[in-house]
């Protein structure tokens, strides 16, 4: 099996950590090792590197060749322009289903964190089996739902229509996009899982979905894959690609699909999405009521509460609750947990400010 790693995100909702130049997937978030890399070591005991590819900004070249060894230099898929989701998984399956059409492929992401990776590697290998038997389709991979998130994608499965090795998989019924509180408790008592993203298909089962749904993407990606491995591809890469409309994988293909096509593998992997700092401390807490810190941070008399601390600086905290506070070299960030997600709003607001360069 293929597997193709997405690493292009800006990771705005980890400011100041994460910022256009260094974005959060090429940062130590979690432990010493950035997500990508743990994204990319977590395959390695069933997986060779050789399959493995690496989809991100042109951008960002030089930072990847430098933080990722053993995948190979070629098995780089650098964007000459960001265009969304849905056309950044069209080049990456016009690229591997260059030589690999029929052969299944893993959608990853690389801003994740996941606990239980022996499990995470028998869901894809069990994804794996289920794809090499009905080519044209797709196997999601949900997270066992933990508590009633409203912050994430969640998806419903249907009856169960087979097992292997204890793990059972489902029919699929549709997905939910960041329900209400009062669905998402629903959710919790029914057939639904987390979404994190994953799935396994086949490029050619892609890419016939994209001539259904999307002909004009299709075409262009169809003239991009014939220039794979010519002395042209860059150049039909660079006047191709960023003509595409900005649009969701989800928009484009995947709420489009016939449900026959689909089917779920609903499991516990002790996945988490790390990619805004109240789900990182969720992702890290043993409790609720934890402080989770990193650096040199003294807190006391406090609960519930994110510190990450990367200066040389003593990181104190007082009577402190439900917060988040990250200190940088050149920013101080200190929030309530419930408006990080107005720190998007905040870093856009930089734009053509004396700021600008923080962003």
């Amino acid at each position: 099996m293929n597997i193709a790693i997405f690493a292009g995100g800006i990771g705005t909702r980890l400011w100041p950590l994460s910022r256009k130049n260094t974005p959060k997937q090429f940062e130590k978030i979690v432990g010493e090792k950035s997500t990508l890399q743990l994204a990319v070591d977590r395959l390695a005991p069933d997986f060779k590197l050789a399959n493995v590819y690496i989809s991100t900004g042109k951008r960002y070249e030089k930072i990847i060749k430098d933080h990722i060894l053993g995948v190979p230099e070629e098995n780089f898929i650098l964007e000459p322009q960001s265009r969304d989701v849905g056309p950044a998984v069209g080049l990456a399956m016009a690229v591997i289903g260059k030589k690999h059409p029929n052969t299944p492929v893993a959608i990853l992401w690389s801003d994740h964190f996941v606990k239980k990776e022996r499990r995470f590697r028998e869901v894809l290998k069990l994804a794996e089996v289920l794809v090499k038997k009905k080519p044209n389709s797709l196997v999601l991979i949900g997270q066992r739902a933990r508590f009633a998130n409203q912050n994430l994608g969640w998806v419903e499965f249907g009856k169960q229509i087979g097992q292997k090795k204890g793990t059972k998989f489902f029919g699929f019924k549709r997905i939910v996009y960041r329900p209400t509180l009062q669905e998402a408790e629903e959710f919790l008592r029914k057939n639904y899982a987390w979404n994190p993203g994953y799935f396994v298909t086949t490029p050619a089962f892609l890419f016939s979905q994209f001539k259904k749904f999307t002909p004009d993407v299709w075409k262009g990606l169809m003239e991009i894959q014939n220039a794979v491995g010519t002395k042209n591809f860059n150049s039909v890469l660079e006047r191709i690609y960023p003509k595409f409309e900005k649009i969701s994988f989800d928009n484009a293909i995947l709420e489009r699909v016939d449900p026959k096509h689909i089917s779920v593998v609903a499991s516990d992997l002790g996945w988490s999405d790390i990619g805004a700092w109240e789900a990182l401390k969720e992702a890290l807490e043993l409790s609720s009521e934890e402080n989770v810190t990193r650096g040199k941070v003294l807190i006391n008399d406090s609960s519930d509460n994110l510190v990450f601390n990367y200066t040389d600086q003593l990181t104190v905290g007082i009577d402190l609750k439900d917060m988040v506070v990250i200190n940088t070299d050149d920013v101080l960030l200190i929030c309530q947990k419930s408006s990080v997600p107005k720190i998007k709003k905040l870093v856009e607001s930089l734009a053509g400010t004396q700021n600008e360069h923080l962003t």
